[in-house]
């Protein structure tokens, strides 16, 4: 049996789209594949009293995995065990247990994903970090590596190289702009080559891979849909924000592409009926205050849902920001993108080959 650890230095890396289109690809190569979480940091619990993890139930979803949902996650770490842990009052030994779950998950499969934290710092406190956990199980790791800039990427692919060292398999960079595509291919990758340090895969960004649903929105925000409930499926890509005069607001919800929401205050009519005017794809009313009729059946007509939210603007901005930009692949057209653009710019025999698989 063969496996890999896939991790990031950064959260919104891309890791879980990662793990997919990896999961995918080997299953239409004839893998029996499985799926396991080290450690989950983010507590989800659709049933009171048993944490699960949301990524992990996602990818159990989509690669048609048999296994319940709680035996793909080692430990999940709620705030009492972090406490219990960290004071020496708790007799778990967390690294047997990562070592057991995996054991039985991965029982009759031909390759393991494990989908490792979001930086190379979580759970190092713990001692479930990347390296305690790559060491303890014995795996090569794949580390996913967000471009935010020309100087940041070297040094990133450098600190991947030295903290991860003989475990690091290779690199994906991911999410290179158009404009550092050139320095990255030409230059960077190279440069980075000859250091020993092997980059199995530069994908491109697609400003359509980085959007957020209207539903992801309505569940984030926890809002009430005034108008269209069933357009959950429309794509974000960008957001406006009018907080300003009409005057002001106008020409800036002309300018930024579609598709885009436009968030302002439930009393803002003339930024609401502005917005309806430009192409907006979805229309946030916050304060709790609840539109003018005309709002409502101008929305209708032009197909815009209307979301209704208790926060405040900046509040509701704040909330979507953390979430906005992380490659979420809810809709199939999203994983069947992310998969086209690993399919064209990583090289599979390569990481096969570092693998050991056939």
């Amino acid at each position: 049996m063969k496996a890999l650890y896939v991790t990031s230095l950064h959260t919104f890396s891309g890791k879980t789209a990662v793990c997919l289109a990896l999961g995918r690809r080997l299953q239409r190569d004839g893998y029996q594949v499985g799926y396991f979480k080290p450690l989950s940091t983010q507590p989800w619990e659709p049933v009171p009293g048993r944490a699960l993890d949301e990524d992990a139930e996602f990818v159990r979803r989509v690669l048609g995995l048999r296994e319940p949902p709680h035996t793909l996650v080692g430990v999940v770490l709620t705030p009492a065990l972090l406490r219990d842990t960290l004071c020496g009052c708790s007799a778990r030994n967390l690294i047997a247990e990562v070592k057991t779950g995996y054991a039985e998950v991965s029982a009759g499969k031909d390759v393991m994903i494990l989908e490792g934290g979001a930086s190379l710092r979580e759970g190092v406190g713990i001692g479930l970090g990347p390296i305690d956990v790559s060491e303890a199980l014995d795996v090569p790791v794949l580390a996913v590596i967000r471009f935010r800039n020309e100087m940041s990427l070297v040094d990133d692919c450098e600190v991947a190289n030295l903290r991860l060292g003989k475990r690091l398999l290779g690199l994906l960079i991911n999410a290179v702009p158009e404009e550092s595509r050139e320095f990255v291919t030409e230059v960077a990758r190279p440069c980075l080559e000859d250091r020993g340090i092997t980059v199995l895969g530069v994908l491109p960004r697609q400003e359509e891979l980085q959007a957020i649903s209207v539903g992801e929105l309505a569940q984030v925000l926890r809002a009430q849909f005034l108008a269209l409930p069933e357009k959950t499926d429309v794509l974000i890509e960008n957001l406006v924000v009018g907080a300003m005069s009409i005057d002001q607001a106008l020409p800036r919800m002309r300018r930024i592409p579609a598709p885009k929401a436009v968030i302002t205050g439930g009393d803002r009519t003339d930024i609401q009926l502005a917005a309806l005017e430009t192409a907006t794809a979805c229309l946030i009313l916050t304060g709790h205050l609840r539109p003018q009729a005309e709002v409502l059946r101008r929305a209708e007509e032009a197909g815009v849902p209307v979301l209704l939210v208790r926060e405040n603007t900046l509040e509701a901005v704040e909330a979507i920001e953390r979430v906005f930009g992380k490659t979420r692949l809810g809709q199939p057209e999203k994983l069947e993108k992310f998969e086209a653009l690993m399919a064209e710019h990583f090289d599979f025999d390569r990481l096969y080959k570092g693998m050991g698989l056939g």
